[in-house]
């Protein structure tokens, strides 16, 4: 068989053993080219490229550790083992590491992850930081993100067994008694519209300023619907999360994997208080964080915005732009859940585990009024018997409501026609976050409906069936009290 290309002839010839691939080229002269192998040229280039290529290796800073974690020897040994070949300052590379471009991986891995968290330096951030950084670090062990899947493939060394979890969730104990409850820490900056005694005043959310990426608030937050409620026993906080109609109508239907655009949510957290009662409540309040959803305007940041308000003045959080990346990367693990953690309370029921939460949705239709369907005046826990509580309350109760300035944290006056309702949940562990708490099954749902002239009534529905049932009138007037009593959680 002959060839013609151009001016040259090729006629493959296959005489060699060593060069299968080697051809006789001629040219239409009748010249003859020597047998060439372009496969072993090619392997030849290549090698010198590779070898070249490892002299392309961008450093790697290194340095002791300035400032470690304050933590005991056997959760140190952990952190050691488990993470800090990549979440510390020291350098720890496997031979095969060292190989570029697998370095060059490898070297971004590093830099990233010391950016998020470094325990070489951690030791130096006060100690509710320390703690804080922590459970977020058992969180991503929990779920599976922590060490990264792919530095596990080539390092199964670094895997963490249930020995060492437990090491680490011991030393944590979330819901061991501690002395004082700080909760979140907040800025310690005076604020500019901070009263003379030294009490903040709360600005006006119309004129809240954007997060550092440009990032909008919104001050419509406060109007929309809970979804859920979280007792946080990793920082002492409470958290109630509001979704705007979009998502609510997304709740409902159980379209919420993927969440649709336009959806808004708000995660409002507080520091828990111990009441006289027993029983802790709201208490002072901290932050808001606020998501929308829009997959092509933030299509790189996971197609959310984020933003993080805190204080009574709200004042957008962190340094820079760069703040959303701490968001993006502590949502990393529920990305199977569109970056979301709630598990929004819901009876539409979804195709996947631990998506949304159809225990604490399981209310009677036969309940004289649907108070998921209405809003969140405050939440307590009562540590006696791991419950927790939510007040919800009708328009009208809403309306009767001082949550902000000078007359928040009063017990509310509410008006006739208004109705509260009390639901109280067995609290089961968030799946998606250690150290928290998220309603289970309904114990109890209690009403009062508030009449002209003080005259009100109370209907308590409680048992397996969360049937009506009959209290005697001390306990009528003791449950009727708390109920009117409860003091709105104060917002921004």
């Amino acid at each position: 068989m002959t060839v013609f290309v151009s001016n040259c002839v090729f006629e493959p010839r296959f005489p060699a053993a060593i060069f299968p691939t080697a051809r006789t080229i001629r040219t239409s002269h009748g010249n003859e080219i020597k047998p060439i192998n372009i496969f072993g040229k090619l392997i030849i280039a290549g090698a010198l490229v590779f070898a070249l290529l490892q002299f392309v290796r961008p450093g790697i800073p290194s340095q002791p550790a300035p400032a470690e974690i304050d933590a005991p020897p056997p959760v140190r040994q952990v952190l050691e083992k488990d993470c800090h070949s990549c979440h510390s300052d020291g350098v720890r590379l496997a031979w095969f590491d060292q190989i570029v471009p697998g370095y060059w991986l490898v070297r971004h891995d590093v830099l990233t992850a010391r950016e998020h968290l470094n325990f070489s330096t951690i030791g130096s951030k006060p100690a509710a930081a320390q703690t804080a950084t922590l459970y977020e670090a058992v969180t991503m062990m929990q779920l599976g993100a922590m060490p990264l899947p792919r530095f596990l493939a080539l390092h199964p060394d670094a895997k963490v067994t249930p020995d060492n979890l437990a090491v680490l969730t011991t030393y944590l104990a979330p819901w061991t008694p501690v002395a004082t409850q700080s909760g979140t820490a907040t800025n310690t900056e005076s604020p500019a519209n901070a009263a003379p005694g030294g009490e903040m005043q709360p600005v006006a959310l119309t004129s809240v300023q954007p997060e550092l990426d440009s990032f909008p608030f919104d001050p419509d937050f406060e109007t929309w619907k809970p979804v859920s409620f979280t007792d946080r026993g990793d920082n002492n906080t409470f958290r109630f999360i509001l979704a705007n109609d979009i998502a609510m109508n997304a709740v409902r239907s159980g379209n919420v994997s993927p969440w649709p655009d336009g959806t808004r949510l708000a995660k409002i957290a507080w520091q828990q208080q111990e009441g006289a009662d027993g029983l802790i409540h709201p208490g002072k309040f901290v932050q808001v964080e606020l998501m929308l959803k829009d997959a092509k305007r933030y299509a790189s940041t996971d197609g959310w915005g984020w933003g993080r308000w805190r204080g009574l003045d709200l004042k957008p959080y962190g340094n820079d732009a760069r703040f959303v990346n701490e968001c993006t990367g502590c949502h990393l693990p529920v990305r199977g859940n569109d970056y979301v953690y709630t598990l929004p309370i819901t009876t539409a029921r979804v195709n996947h585990a631990e998506v949304v939460n159809n225990a604490a949705a399981a209310l009677p239709a036969s309940l004289p009024y649907q108070p998921l369907q209405w809003g969140a005046i405050t939440m307590y826990v009562d540590p006696s018997d791991h419950t927790v509580a939510t007040l919800y309350g009708n328009e009208t109760a809403l309306k009767s409501l001082k949550v902000r300035g000078a007359d928040a944290m009063t017990a509310p006056s509410y008006t006739a026609g208004a109705v509260v309702a009390l639901v109280t949940w067995n609290q089961r562990d968030d799946p998606h976050w250690f150290g928290a708490r998220i309603p289970d099954a309904p114990r109890s749902i209690e009403f009062v409906e508030i009449g002209p002239a003080g005259k009100n009534s109370y209907r308590r529905f409680a048992g397996g069936e969360l049937a009506l049932i009959t209290v005697d009138p001390g306990t009528e007037a003791a449950r009727q009290k708390l109920l009117v009593g409860l003091t709105p959680a104060r917002l921004p």
